[in-house]
Parts: C-alpha cells; structure tokens; sequence
C-alpha cells in the first residue's frame, strides 16, 4: 500500500482525535480569549507598561480564573435512555435521557451532549476511495488530499446533533428528564453509550467533559427509503394459493360454499352456531381458498464496488421495495447471504414488513463470494414465489452468470443493477446509477418486465 497515504491516514487521524478532545472542551469564547492572550504576549515583548500589556494580563487572568474553576468542577450521574424502537436515516428523532444526580453535591448549569460512533475512515477507504471531482484540484491537494480525507469523515459520521439546550440543575439525589434530538445519518444500530456532561466554567470559555454512566441501550436505524412509482411485478396473474393454515390466521377472506362438520383445528370464528342447534353435531362454515401472489426479494451482499455508498444505495433500493411491495395483499420473501443464507418473510399472517427494514439495517457487505449458495436458496424456494425482484451490486460475468442460472430454472426474475456511471453493455435488467437513485427509481416502468 502506498506510504504517502499510510502516513496520511495516521496523521489525519491522530489530529481528527485531538480536535475532537478540544472542540469539546474549549467553547467559542475560550477559543478567542486564547487568541487574545497569544497575540497580546507578542504585542508586550519591550513594552509592559503599555496598554497592549494591560490587555494581555487581563485576559490572561481570566483565562487562569476559567481553567482552575472547570478544574475542580464534578458530576456524578446516571442516565436511561427512553428511546423510539426506530428511527430513520435522514429524518429526525426526538429522544428524552432520564438523569439522576448520584453525587452529594449539587449539579449546576450542566449541559449534555450524546458523542455519535467515530467517523474516521479506515485506511482501505482512505487509500481506495478519492472524493468527487478530485482530479480537478491543484497538485497540492492531490498529494495532500485533506479534502479526501473531509470528504470521508462526512459520509461516515453517525448522526448530527445530539446536544441539550438548557442548562440544568440538580440536587443531590434528583431526578429530571432531559430532551434531545438527532438526525442520523447512517443506517444500523446505534449503542447510545456515548452520554456526556459538560461542566462549563462561569465565563463560558471552558468546559469538563466528563462520562455519564448510562444504561445498556440502543436504537435501530432503518435504511432511508426512496419515493417509487407504483408497479405491478411480473406473474401477478398466476397467483398462489394460501393454504388453509394462512386463511384460518387471517380470516374469512374467501367466498361461502357451504357447511361441514367440524374438524379439529378449525377455528372457532368460523364455526356456524345455528346449524349446530338444529342437527347437534358441530358444524362449520367451508369457504373458498384464498390466493394471493408470493414474491422474493433478493439482495446481493458480496463485494463490488469499492465505494461503501453503493451498497448503501442497494440496502435503501431493497427497503424502498419492501414497502413497496408488503403494502399490497402479498408475501415477500427477504433473501440474502450473511455468512449463512438467510429467508425472511413478511406480510399476511407472518412478520410485518418493520421486521424486513430491522433486518436491512444490520446488512453488510460480504468478504466474499458465494452465488451458488445464493442460488440454491432461490431454487430452494422458486417453486412457491410468483416472481423475484433481484438488487445487484454492480454487473460483471459472475453476476451475469448469476441471474443465467436463475432465468434456466424458469424463475421470473426482475433485476435491478446498482453501480456507478453510464449504463454497462450487455445487462439483464434495469440499470440504477448510485449517485441518483430517486431519479432512476421513478424513471421505471409501472410494471417491471422480467428478464429472459
């Protein structure tokens, strides 16, 4: 690997973390009182009886005034967060901490603020990830490439805000709830583990920074989902029968065509009270099955692309559709590999379509690959699915021999390609570029058309 960008990363990272410790802990005006106190140092060099020195001592004092009271400050809490069970990527969340004062002393005007995961890309994005437009800077930053590194730490930050507004007061023993608020800004689980307190001197140019403990919590981050356009998926004719076992869980859907006597494991609802009084036997309403279409939604989980917002771009196309798609009278199948195969169903009596979104958002991108796992478990369950909806990472000869397998076992499969740029030559399917998703979503046709 290159030793340019290894010692970049280090050193980047290393200066991201020190920011991080003073950002914290140095406010605004803390930051200017430092500044003051640098340049009135310069100023009084052969002069300290000037004005200049009276404004360098002075702001001097206040300084050390500041730094000693946030020195002896301390706090003494515990905290429980009362979540949501989810939120989603891009859209605020408002949460509230329940906090209680351990200590014997009073709290006063303490502040909160809840620290997202750290950001920093690892050396492998660092290395194989360049930020847009980056062959147009100057050669300086080419070598440099600082705004790479920018670019980086603003795709992978957790969640934005966090803070609380008001500052808070509590005495030895109390209770109080505060409000917050974040945004998240990436789909997964989040540990809220990173409560802290911030204890401000009087002057407001410092603060303490300190761990608050808190109870083991976390929030599920759904994948952000895409507005598209209603569609019909393909074999939607051929419907498929719903067994007894879902029509006796989801009720008398079918139509009345006529009585028997009860067998055991009938359901009680359906049992017809009059009959039974006038014969003395237990009799039961038979009605016709019901049908419904069954359709698979596969999500290709194995390396691609290089760039981590691809397979982002593909989990958000997949929950796009489980929407889409479990809104309607119908099953959906969510089948991928993570280390093992994996079938997920929702809709009708079995899980709602939340369960598929909770599932989404833990998804990752395999070390390596295995279609032919992929494949048995489509063929495994081809034979009850009307059609199935195929998200891949990218397009190259193992993906195409991929869906050829899929297609020579008479599946109807509709895929969809996620990459980056112009459409590749010769795909099955319907092109997507990752850098605009909502754009080619709804350029689709109202019914997807199977490939052959």
């Amino acid at each position: 690997m290159n030793r340019r960008l290894r010692l970049l990363h280090a050193f980047y990272s290393s200066g991201s973390a020190v920011q991080h410790a003073f950002g914290r802990r140095i406010r605004p005006a803390g930051a200017g009182a430092l500044l003051v106190v640098s340049l009135a140092s310069f100023l009084t060099i052969g002069q300290p009886k000037s004005s200049v020195f009276a404004i360098f001592a002075f702001s001097l004092g206040l300084t050390i005034f500041a730094l000693f009271w946030v020195v002896f400050r301390s706090a003494k809490l515990k905290a429980t967060h009362q979540l949501p069970r989810y939120a989603t990527v891009g859209e605020p969340v408002r949460f509230s901490v329940i906090l209680e004062n351990t200590s014997r002393r009073k709290l006063r005007a303490a502040l909160f603020g809840q620290t997202p995961p750290d950001p920093r890309p690892s050396l492998y994005e660092f290395s194989n990830l360049a930020e847009p437009g980056e062959e147009k800077r100057n050669i300086f930053d080419r070598t440099m490439v600082f705004y790479r590194w920018q670019w980086l730490l603003s795709r992978k930050r957790g969640f934005t805000g966090g803070e609380s507004t008001k500052p808070i007061d509590l005495d030895p023993g109390e209770k109080a709830s505060v409000p917050m608020d974040i945004t998240p800004a990436r789909r997964g689980v989040i540990a809220m583990e990173g409560l802290r307190v911030l204890l401000p001197d009087p002057l407001g140019f410092f603060q303490k920074c300190k761990p608050v403990d808190t109870m083991p919590s976390r929030l599920v981050i759904l994948p952000q989902r895409f507005r598209i356009p209603r569609f019909e998926m393909p074999g939607s004719s051929a419907f498929r029968i719903g067994g007894e076992e879902t029509s006796n869980s989801i009720g008398t859907s079918g139509e009345f065509v006529g009585l028997r006597e009860y067998r055991p494991g009938d359901p009680l609802r359906q049992i017809h009270w009059k009959s039974w009084a006038h014969t003395g036997r237990p009799m039961v309403k038979e009605l016709e099955d019901t049908f419904y279409p069954r359709y698979g939604l596969v999500l290709d989980t194995f390396p691609g692309s290089p760039d981590e917002q691809v397979f982002e771009g593909i989990v958000s196309i997949a929950a796009s559709f489980v929407v889409g798609l479990s809104g309607g009278e119908c099953l959906l199948d969510l089948m991928f590999i993570a280390g093992d195969a994996h079938n997920v169903t929702a809709g009708r009596d079995f899980e709602k379509s939340e369960k598929l979104l909770e599932v989404l958002a833990a998804v990752h991108v395999e070390k390596t690959e295995n279609f032919d796992l992929l494949t048995r478990t489509i063929r495994l369950h081809g034979e009850n699915m009307t059609s199935c909806l195929i998200i891949l990472n990218g397009w190259d000869d193992t993906r195409k021999c991929f869906l050829n397998d899929l297609l020579k076992s008479g599946i109807l499969c509709v895929p969809l390609i996620v990459g980056t740029g112009e459409t590749p030559p010769n795909i099955i399917g319907h092109w997507i570029d990752s850098n605009h998703i909502s754009r080619d979503l709804l350029s689709l046709p109202t019914r997807l058309s199977a490939a052959i």
